[in-house]
């Protein structure tokens, strides 16, 4: 008689997404899980994998990271792309933000504990705007995060958001929407820019 030919054995070497555990993933899994892909984030104890970024994006958040880092005073410290613990089963991973300099500790840091952050920046990709938009704004209003930016391409051009803590009630509200200009008083004063971050075609032959 004939015999069925054994499917093939998967390889051990070859990439397998992570089965999560019952209740889902931790704070702590985030640190110890090989092999995830750069910036993954740990939203309701599920793993969110980003997709590849836009160059709008990383010239954003390259653009929010270096200005706030010149405008901070000496006691915050800006970084991008590190995680914060909201609670065991969210560690969000904001584009940048200013947390307090006591709490940078060394090199090999991934994450910051939620009071220590002053303000976080999210710049919104076509796959992370329901995050950007719902999820994490209401995550880092829940561990009283004063201050909340959401920085969107519109036709091109990048538009901010700028939230504000508001304490009665606990939810951000929005103290402004800045198109060509971003100039505020909080959380530190700041006076941006934004035609920067996406310059117009051909201004470099018009210098």
């Amino acid at each position: 008689m004939s015999i069925e030919p054994e499917a093939p054995k998967p390889d051990a070497s070859e990439s397998r997404w992570p089965i999560p555990p019952l209740g889902g993933w931790t704070a702590d899994d985030l640190d110890r899980l090989p092999n995830l892909p750069p910036h993954t984030e740990l939203i309701d104890g599920s793993l969110v994998f980003v997709s590849p970024q836009t160059l709008f994006h990383s010239r954003a958040v390259s653009f929010f990271e270096w200005q706030l880092q010149s405008l901070a005073p000496s006691d915050w410290e800006v970084v991008r792309e590190l995680t914060i613990d909201i609670d065991p089963q969210n560690r969000p991973e904001p584009d940048v933000m200013v947390v307090d300099s006591e709490e940078v500790r060394d090199e090999t840091q991934t994450r910051f504990p939620a009071e220590s952050v002053l303000l976080t920046v999210e710049v919104v990709s076509t796959e992370s705007m329901s995050r950007d938009r719902e999820t994490k704004p209401a995550k880092y209003a829940r561990v009283k995060i004063p201050h909340y930016w959401r920085v969107e391409n519109q036709d091109g051009r990048a538009v901010v958001y700028a939230f504000e803590l508001e304490p009665a009630t606990g939810v951000y509200v929005c103290t402004g929407i800045f198109h060509d200009r971003m100039k505020v008083s909080v959380p530190f004063p700041v006076d941006l820019d934004l035609t920067a971050i996406t310059p117009r075609r051909g201004a470099a032959d018009q210098r």
